[in-house]
């Protein structure tokens, strides 16, 4: 059975454009492939270990090869159980708002738990190498302003293409929603756009 994995990083819910979108996109999607389980994770009710203390003491004695304490091994399994849970997905789904140009901290603190070598990458002859690979992802992306490509003032899109394609993703789909602080009219006509995007990509994702 196929695994979609919805990752939903925005904490106003209804209020969210972005997972309206990534809403229309689920039930196009179920509609499509009945089938396939769909997982919800929400990063505003999921628990993330601090990356602290034991949590970063077990990733360098990982990176140096030293064994771990009896504290740091227990810590260390809930950042492997993060990791298990993503990695288990075959498809994903992420919908998410800009905050300060960039991501929210949650997804942020989210992605630094799961970004770990030996679990999302290796170095191999002095370059990196993905290892979460062969995969699907789809990204919901809304912005009270409008960017277009090459603005330096976007460090939301840019970001998440980075970090994804350096652990092994390469198939990307986007869905941008922009602006959302405009004026409704404008606001709008960008949802309708990305909900008849979202209809459309469902399918063949």
């Amino acid at each position: 059975m196929t695994k979609l994995l919805y990752i939903e990083a925005s904490p106003r819910k209804k209020r969210s454009s972005s997972i309206a979108v990534a809403k229309t996109f689920l039930d196009m999607y179920r509609k499509t492939n009945p089938q396939d389980e769909i997982v919800t994770l929400d990063l505003w009710q999921k628990e993330l270990p601090p990356f602290d203390g034991d949590v970063i003491d077990a990733k360098y004695a990982i990176m140096h090869g030293e064994t771990k304490t009896a504290e740091q091994v227990k810590a260390w399994k809930k950042v492997e159980a993060l990791i298990d849970e993503f990695k288990s997905a075959d498809k994903y789904l992420f919908s998410l708002p800009m905050w300060n140009f960039g991501v929210p901290y949650k997804l942020k603190h989210y992605i630094d738990l799961l970004v770990q070598p030996g679990y999302a990458f290796v170095v191999e002859n002095g370059a990196y190498k993905g290892l979460i690979t062969n995969k699907k992802v789809t990204l919901v992306y809304a912005r009270g302003g409008s960017y277009e490509a090459g603005n330096v003032l976007d460090l939301q899109k840019p970001y998440m293409e980075t970090i994804l394609a350096f652990i092994g993703f390469k198939n990307f789909s986007s869905i941008i929603i922009q602006p959302t602080l405009e004026s409704p009219e404008a606001k709008k006509k960008s949802l309708d756009a990305a909900h008849a995007t979202a209809k459309s990509l469902a399918p063949q994702f």
